[in-house]
């Protein structure tokens, strides 16, 4: 029998759309699923200068089989050969994955469309092919830009989105099936502009003041580590539920510079004003001016790490500090403790490891995480 008629035979809605039979477009059916492709083979029929055309069910099925197929095309004997193998292999995906997701109806997209229109395209950032992601942005009353990310369900609106944003607490979205896009987007406004104080804090340490840590930050960070002077550092856990309470604090670096700060942090604590700003704050209660871009560079209030001299481990930059004064050199924590812990004669005692600095030989400590077993 020839091929054409074998692959008519087996795939009775896929069927060639030229005389040569070289296109071949249509669906191939696995597990009482059809799915649409497109054959296209060079005229010398050869199959591994072939090209093939997956509706997009077919491809995220495929997805992760993509060099078992581009194998078996350029191996199979015929056309009929690699269309048995490529619904093996569909037939294993989708006993791996599950049922295929369905498409949504027709209305599902006249519905969305018509949702989009009454929010306003202007607020459409991206969109995907398959019409079931997008994202929304959004401005608060401040003019910062934020996203909304969306994902939606075949049967919206009676099932609820899945919501996610840059927001440091959890975005709670009401939804009913009367729900719109209008309606998701109001009610992000309305949880963007609960945030307005703690974002407020939040730029205000971050357009004077030198932030460490982290570069870059997203808003959802409620983390920040300001330098105080070189080598020397606070790091604040804000509370972006209550922003202008007093935040978690640590004080870092050399011990004969952080001690006198630390005291007048306890000491001073009662002074903390719920009116003011946490910055203003800070100052106020550490008795001390915070080095700004204005008047400092970067570069001189933290250096590299004396082991590794990198800035930047990872993620992490230095935080332990030599405390003899004439010394003062900054070491990553995880770059000190290797360092010590290779020295003869260092020792450890719980959590802590004691040795010298590879600088000036001074005694020196690490504090290390202890892993749970």
């Amino acid at each position: 029998m020839a091929e054409s008629s074998l692959l008519l035979q087996d795939n009775p809605l896929l069927l060639p759309l030229n005389k040569e039979k070289t296109i071949y477009d249509g669906f191939i059916t696995v597990q009482e699923k059809d799915f649409r492709i497109r054959i296209l083979l060079p005229s010398d029929r050869q199959l591994k200068n072939s090209k093939l055309q997956c509706c997009w069910r077919l491809k995220r099925l495929l997805y992760g089989y993509q060099h078992v197929m581009k194998k078996r095309l350029q191996h199979s004997a015929d056309l009929v050969s690699f269309i048995l193998e490529l619904k093996t292999v569909l037939e294993v995906a989708v006993k791996r994955r599950g049922a295929c997701p369905a498409a949504p109806p027709p209305q599902y997209y006249c519905r969305l469309i018509g949702e989009i229109g009454s929010l306003g395209w202007d607020k459409l950032l991206f969109l995907d092919g398959e019409l079931r992601s997008l994202k929304l942005q959004a401005h608060d009353s401040s003019g910062r830009q934020h996203v909304l990310a969306l994902k939606l369900k075949a049967k919206h609106p009676a099932e609820a989105p899945e919501c996610s944003a840059d927001l440091p607490l959890p975005l709670n979205i009401t939804w009913t099936p009367q729900s719109t896009l209008l309606n998701i987007h109001a009610q992000f406004l309305s949880a963007l502009e609960a945030l307005q104080e703690f974002w407020a804090m939040l730029d205000e340490i971050d357009e004077r003041t030198w932030v460490l840590e982290p570069e870059d930050p997203p808003r959802a960070a409620t983390m920040r580590r300001i330098a105080i002077g070189n080598n020397v550092s606070i790091k604040l856990e804000i509370d972006s539920r209550h922003p202008k309470m007093l935040p978690e604090c640590c004080l870092l670096g050399a011990e004969h510079i952080v001690t006198p700060l630390r005291s007048k942090l306890n000491s001073n604590m009662h002074l903390w004003n719920p009116e003011c700003s946490v910055l203003q704050n800070l100052k106020d209660v550490l008795e001390i001016e915070f080095p700004s871009p204005a008047t400092h560079a970067k570069s001189s209030l933290s250096a590299e790490c004396g082991i590794c001299y990198s800035y930047r481990l990872d993620s992490a930059i230095p935080d332990q500090v030599c405390g003899d004064l004439r010394c003062g050199q900054p070491f990553h924590q995880a770059c000190l403790y290797e360092w010590l812990r290779g020295l003869s004669s260092s020792r450890q005692s719980f959590n802590t490891i004691f040795g010298e600095c590879p600088y000036c030989s001074k005694p020196v400590t690490v504090k290390v995480t202890l892993q749970k077993p």
